[in-house]
């Protein structure tokens, strides 16, 4: 096992569970926020389940998703965007649940949970797929196209699992303000993938065939 690579991970996800801890509990005024632990627990057990298993068998995956440095200009204002949109979706979660905004039935955010521990289960499976995905939009040495599996349906199954992800995550948390906050995403995404598709049709080979064959960007049948 990589000594340093471990730490990097393991640090990188406890500081991910302590802001998305202060950003959900700080604002809800109480740490009895049960929809709050709910979105904790499957957000984070699976990602640290699934970090030790890309440790173990495909090192350099991890590596890659541990990246996030964004070499593209316009990229680095779609992170930004996202982070605002996370930052006041979470934030108006908490502050739902303290002055009691939203009242949806109790079956709810499970549903939600549902839902988020499916898009995982994609997300796990587009991961398994390509094995040179990466935060950051880069073509790796020795890349190649994958059109196979998930990829032979939507171009960017990645996405297609990340917008269920994070449109569940405020369904979890129990809030229609985040939930609205949040719909904010799919048009994040789309400024993303028209960019990732214009890099990676100029420098990975057979890119462009591939994106002749397969049509839908992100849903099937809509874009």
């Amino acid at each position: 096992m990589n000594k340093e690579l471990f730490i990097s991970a393991i640090t990188k996800v406890t500081l991910g569970i302590v802001l998305i801890a202060l950003l959900i509990f700080l604002p809800a005024g109480t740490l009895l926020y049960p929809n709050g632990w709910l979105l904790m627990g499957i957000l984070f057990v699976p990602m640290v389940i699934a970090g030790f298993v890309m440790m173990v068998k495909n090192p350099d995956l991890l590596r890659s998703r541990l990246k996030a440095k964004e070499v593209q200009s316009e990229q680095s204002t779609v992170i930004k965007l996202s982070g605002l949109m996370f930052l006041a979706g979470f934030l108006l979660a908490g502050l739902d649940f303290r002055f009691g905004w939203t009242k949806l039935p109790g079956w709810v955010p499970y549903a939600g949970a549902a839902a988020f521990l499916i898009a995982y289960a994609l997300y796990a499976e587009v991961l398994r797929e390509n094995t040179w995905l990466s935060r950051v939009i880069e073509v790796q040495e020795g890349q190649q196209v994958v059109s196979t599996g998930l990829y032979g349906i939507v171009r960017h199954p990645m996405y297609s699992a990340t917008l269920l992800l994070f449109l569940s995550m405020p369904v979890v948390l129990g809030s229609i303000p985040a939930f609205v906050i949040f719909l904010a995403y799919p048009a994040i995404i789309v400024k993303r993938i028209k960019n990732e598709e214009e890099v990676l049709k100029q420098d990975l080979p057979g890119y462009a065939e591939y994106l002749e064959k397969v049509r839908w960007r992100l849903i099937p049948f809509i874009w």
